[in-house]
């Protein structure tokens, strides 16, 4: 395969006829639809069932939240969902996304669903699904994740550096 998926069909294809290597191909690209970073640092082999994280902001304590992420290309079951609420509660994750290739079973939906909304403090009247489902087809169409989030201006990601002014002596060395 050469290029970047732009449908469901070619989306398929990386995902099955790479062999294994196309499966991480299909699982970094999934990542890439979503904003997640890779959560095996790109090395292969177990990833302990998160294959990347969405950090989010959603008050102004400057910590971030996280989503993880699971990637499947292939089949998918409600025990994906089940096993990765149990992620969710082992790494201390206030939510979760399931990327996958196929269309979610209707018990698939049912145990997201159980997993309740998160709540952010700060913007009580709004809900999120805890668990949520994204396929390839939504994402592509541009049906992203709901993910809590503050502006980007007013996101503190990183702390202002303190403005420093060069000394005459510095500012000749620099010439």
């Amino acid at each position: 395969m050469v290029g970047v998926p732009q449908d469901i069909e070619s989306a398929r294809a990386l995902a099955t006829e790479s062999g294994q290597d196309g499966r991480f191909q299909f699982e970094y690209w999934a990542l890439g639809l979503v904003d997640a970073r890779p959560g095996n640092n790109r090395r292969r082999g177990a990833d302990a069932g998160v294959d990347g994280y969405i950090n989010f902001f959603d008050d102004n304590s400057g910590k971030a939240k996280t989503v993880l992420v699971q990637v499947k290309s292939g089949h998918v079951q409600r025990n994906v969902i089940a096993t990765l609420k149990g992620d969710m509660e082992r790494e201390k994750a206030e939510m979760g996304l399931l990327v996958t290739l196929e269309p979610p079973t209707r018990p698939m939906e049912q145990e997201a669903a159980s997993a309740g909304f998160y709540v952010p403090e700060h913007f009580p009247d709004q809900q999120f699904p805890r668990v949520q489902i994204a396929t390839i087809e939504d994402l592509l169409d541009g049906n992203g994740p709901h993910v809590p989030r503050l502006g980007l201006a007013d996101a503190p990601t990183f702390r202002r550096a303190p403005r420093r002014r060069r000394s005459e002596g510095e500012a000749r060395r620099m010439l």
